[in-house]
């Protein structure tokens, strides 16, 4: 069609294009740095396959696109600017999922800001799976970890009793008799709800008219997914006793990513066609590659060309200069402007005493490996003992200043990585004492391989003292602002529940502990 024929991109265009590409490169690199990093990770190697989704559900919009006149808009400012707070959010705050969700709304506001609202709504589905690009935070991936470990093991074992074998489950730790399965994190399902949950999203788009249909074809990717990774480990346990431990952890780990596929695919087909019969009904296969209507030929006709203004009057657009403006300068100033110079004076954790009221302590060593991770400036772990010989752990890890990738890490999101599980995780409180003031901290129970635990553990951050992670990071961005300090700390106290004692007893022996510790913590945290 000459429509088609007459549309070309013009050349001002493609470096308008090309300098937003480059600001936003150098801007965001740390973060793209992180990002290819996760997609190492076998959790998110999908995340390679994304942006080609993306470029195709694009492209396959193409010939809507260009029967749509562009309408730049200021309304695209909006979401530019929440981008750019987002961006400084994560900058200050040292949160890498903040900065991923900071560069998609940027572009959506460039887009907005240059071709109007109704071609960012053209493409919305396609800007929408750019968020799939990003793994999802820590936090939710060790609670979604624990739920699908522990429903594909109950499954699994359900499918060993099917197959005539027995098999007995405590926790994770499936009991074969003649040896022992353990459902790790890298084992709980992980690397294959996301990536189904992203093919069930383009199935909807391309097979489902109403949204009910949609979010049911979606939903059903929770499900396969755990029952694919049930399969696994009961396949796994049958090998094990006909062919042995080689073959059978070759099937755990090679296996899988095939399986995803090979069962995936089929039963998404069939999902489809089920719903397919049921009312309303629906149109059929929706892969837009000539989704040109009449009506949107009439109303592009209708359009005033936009006459070419040439190269001055492109390159100095007042929108192009605002945005180019604003992205030059968060580079210029998170490169050359210390937000985190203040650094106060201390004492080395070195001299902390191992004499405490009624306690006796013995320090430990770290193991390098979990130094390397954690990237601390200066921790402490040492055993502490009270008059019975029971013991609290205690660790404590110092941050000078917090970055993107050198900050607190939560203990809910580390400790279960290591096989712990967390239970009952709330608040409590550690009672008045000394002229000090009550103190809320969080509580949890810990379990591993049979052994229950619990911790106390709280952020104390430059006089506060925080439980959550996201204040942490709230705190951080307003103090590196106003203080030009991001220090802090996380202080964590375990003691074991022994077998002759209750909960409430391990309760009160960390109470008496941190008790007796916390005016000494002042000389070793600043305020």
């Amino acid at each position: 069609m000459k429509v088609f024929e007459d549309i070309k991109v013009r050349p001002e265009s493609w470096v308008k294009a090309a300098i937003y590409s480059l600001l936003i490169g150098v801007a965001y690199f740390s973060a793209f740095t992180y990002l290819v990093h996760l997609w190492n990770n076998d959790d998110f190697s999908y995340c390679y396959l994304v942006p080609f989704f993306v470029l195709f559900l694009i492209w396959e919009k193409r010939k809507r696109l260009v029967t749509i006149p562009s309408n730049p808009s200021w309304k695209g400012i909006v979401v530019f600017g929440i981008g750019i707070f987002l961006y400084w959010l994560g900058e200050l705050g040292g949160e890498y999922y903040t900065l991923f969700i900071s560069f998609w709304m940027v572009v959506v506001g460039l887009i907005w800001l240059h071709h109007g609202w109704r071609k960012v709504k053209t493409i919305w589905f396609a800007l929408v799976m750019v968020l799939a690009m990003f793994p999802p935070p820590n936090v939710i991936c060790v609670q979604v970890s624990l739920g699908l470990k522990l429903l594909s093991s109950q499954l699994g074992v359900w499918m060993l009793h099917l197959s005539g074998m027995s098999a007995f489950r405590e926790g994770n730790v499936i009991d074969l008799g003649f040896t022992q399965l353990q459902v790790v994190d890298a084992c709980s399902g992980l690397r294959y709800l996301v990536p189904l949950m992203v093919l069930s999203l383009l199935f909807a788009h391309w097979f489902m008219d109403h949204f009910w249909k949609r979010l049911v074809l979606f939903a059903s990717a929770v499900p396969l997914a755990v029952f694919i990774n049930s399969f696994r480990i009961a396949m796994t346990g049958i090998l094990y006793r006909v062919a042995g431990a080689e073959i059978a952890n070759g099937f755990f780990h090679g296996f899988a990513g095939g399986l995803i596929f090979v069962v995936a695919l089929p039963v998404f087909f069939v999902i489809v066609w089920f719903l397919k019969k049921l009312p309303p009904k629906e149109t059929g296969f929706k892969l837009q590659l000539a989704d040109v209507t009449p009506e949107m030929l009439e109303l592009r006709a209708k359009a005033q060309p936009m006459p070419s203004k040439g190269w001055k009057d492109a390159l100095f657009q007042p929108r192009f200069v605002a945005a180019v403006i604003v992205l030059l300068g968060i580079f210029a100033i998170a490169n050359t402007f210390e937000f985190r110079e203040k650094m106060p004076v201390r004492k080395s954790f070195s001299q902390f005493p191992m004499m405490v009221g009624e306690w006796r302590g013995a320090k430990q060593i770290m193991d390098q490996q979990f130094i390397d991770v954690l990237k601390f400036s200066d921790y402490i772990s040492a055993n502490f003992y009270d008059r019975n010989g029971k013991t609290v752990n205690l660790y404590i890890a110092y941050y000078d200043d917090q970055r993107k990738g050198a900050s607190i890490h939560s203990p809910e999101s580390c400790l279960p990585s290591s096989g712990w599980e967390f239970r009952e995780a709330g608040g409590a409180w550690i009672p008045t004492s000394l002229g000090q003031p009550s103190m809320k901290v969080r509580r949890a129970f810990m379990e591993k391989e049979g052994r229950i635990e619990a911790a106390y553990y709280w952020f104390p951050m430059r006089g506060k003292v925080l439980t959550q992670l996201y204040q942490i990071k709230l705190h951080n961005f307003w103090d590196a602002l106003t203080r030009r300090r991001t220090d802090g700390a996380l202080v964590m106290a375990i003691t074991p529940i022994y077998p002759t004692e209750i909960a409430k007893e391990a309760d009160q022996r960390i109470q008496r502990f941190v008790t007796d510790i916390r005016p000494i913590l002042h000389e070793f945290l600043p305020e």
